[in-house]
């Protein structure tokens, strides 16, 4: 076992940037992708290493940027002035113990992966620098990889510093590093700033590791979308984008159909069975669970919410924190909330909305009702036109309906309530008391036809 590999690991994320051309007022690293912050994605990929601790330095909107991660696992380290990476690491170095190695991300680099940095922390050796590079046809801004005759890293050259030879190279410089930590600290202290930006520049260690005799390795970025960052709104709608379709790329390997690979987005963690298919335009948000032969129509959002086997979600259905049951049938145009359950082959169609209610097996909601706060029984049919009438303006109210009821359309149900099993409730009442199982409950006004009546007239104009 390497030393790199013995030694704990103490990752440094860099994220005091201002991001001023994303032209905005929220901090460059929470701006989201995938509805997550660019910092979270970085801090969660820093996780997966399973290092001794995580430093986040933080500058320009630090106090929101740390209420909004909400991380108390994380060091915070504020970084009062901006004067470059090599000053930005040194305010982390001193919570750093000797024996560990350094490794330095950026917040703004989301789609970096804990493979990519296992390899380039293993790198490291016995007391060496890793340094992630990439091969870039285009290396406009970026520091480049300077090497000797013997192809051994000599030093990085930033851009503004390089000669016109120096900018010919298209190996460049991502920033992400693995260093000892006790060298580490040494070289930062020696640090200058004598340089075009007047910054202290942390890739001016590498010279140093070199005239000090340590070793510098390379590992190469096995794409570049891993080594991209966001400096605008155009670059992060690009690593959306690339992040979605590595997202469906998992999907399908994983025996999920997708009907158009780019119209998906993925804004969480999806657990899908066998032989799935999800149409156009789906959000998937949150932990999202997917039967075996889940069925999702076009242009619905599905966000922590387990779907069983055999069920299918129409069209333009939003679904929110709910269990749909095996064999279910939801939409189109449905919208189930938060602390829904429907029980197996339950039905609910279109332009229906169920908020905190059970649905027994086999029961139909089909059309234009609202059940909150209900419990339904099996088998039960829920009219057209139904509602639960569950806030009286202060508090919540139950219904309860029994199983195999029939509720005819347009009824109201004023919780609390209780309509008993085999119960049959009359198209157009008003249920403000319980009704008996197995019985027809009515309540509506007598029908009455005036004869003779004459619909008023409008008066003829003069």
């Amino acid at each position: 076992m390497t030393e790199a590999q013995r030694s704990p690991l103490s990752v440094v994320i860099l994220a005091a940037g201002q991001g001023t051309r994303m032209r905005s007022h929220l901090p460059k690293v929470l701006h989201g992708l995938a509805g997550r912050p660019l910092l979270g994605h970085v801090i969660g990929t820093a996780q997966a290493l399973d290092a001794a601790a995580i430093h986040v330095v933080y500058g320009h909107g630090g106090e929101q940027v740390r209420e909004v991660l909400g991380l108390p696992a994380v060091n915070w380290i504020e970084q009062t002035e901006q004067l470059g990476t090599g000053h930005a690491v040194a305010q982390a170095t001193p919570a750093v113990p000797a024996d560990h190695r350094v490794l330095v991300l950026y917040g703004d680099v989301p789609l970096i992966t804990a493979e990519t940095l296992r390899h380039l922390v293993a790198a490291g050796g016995s007391g060496a620098v890793s340094l992630l590079t990439a091969e870039l046809a285009d290396p406009q801004g970026y520091g480049r990889i300077v090497r000797g005759v013997d192809g051994n890293v000599l030093g990085i050259v930033e851009q503004k510093e390089a000669t016109p030879q120096q900018l010919a190279i298209h190996e460049i410089n991502t920033g992400m590093m693995s260093v000892p930590a006790k060298s580490l600290q040494q070289w930062l202290a020696r640090l200058g700033n004598d340089n075009a930006q007047g910054e202290y520049y942390l890739t001016d260690i590498i010279a140093m590791a070199v005239a000090d005799g340590v070793a510098v390795h390379t590992v190469r970025a096995p794409s570049e979308d891993e080594i991209l960052g966001v400096n605008d709104r155009v670059q992060l709608a690009y690593l959306e984008r690339r992040y979605q379709l590595r997202q469906a790329e998992k999907l399908m390997r994983a025996g999920v159909t997708l009907s158009d690979p780019a119209r998906i987005d993925i804004r969480g963690t999806v657990e899908a069975g066998l032989d799935v298919v999800v149409d156009i335009d789906v959000i998937l948000e949150g932990r999202v669970v997917l039967g075996d032969n889940v069925r999702v129509g076009a242009h619905c959002l599905l966000k922590e919410t387990e779907v069983g086997a055999g069920a299918v979600i129409h069209p333009h259905s939003v679904v929110e924190q709910a269990v749909i049951g095996p064999g279910c049938q939801v939409g189109p145009f449905a919208r189930i909330r938060p602390d829904t359950v429907l029980e197996a082959g339950a039905r609910v169609g279109n332009f229906v909305e169920i908020k905190k209610s059970t649905v027994g097996e086999g029961s139909k909601i089909n059309h234009l009702s609202y059940v909150g706060d209900a419990i339904i029984g099996r088998e039960a049919n829920i009219g057209a036109g139904c509602i639960t009438c569950n806030y009286d303006g202060a508090n919540k109210h139950q219904t309860v309906v029994g199983d195999r009821a029939f509720i005819g359309s347009d009824t109201q149900l004023v919780a609390p309530v209780e309509v008993g099993a085999d119960a049959v409730i009359g198209a157009g009442s008003t249920i403000t008391r319980a009704a008996p199982p197995g019985e027809l409950t009515v309540s509506r006004a007598r029908q009455t036809t005036i004869r003779g009546w004459k619909r008023p007239q409008k008066k003829p104009s003069r």
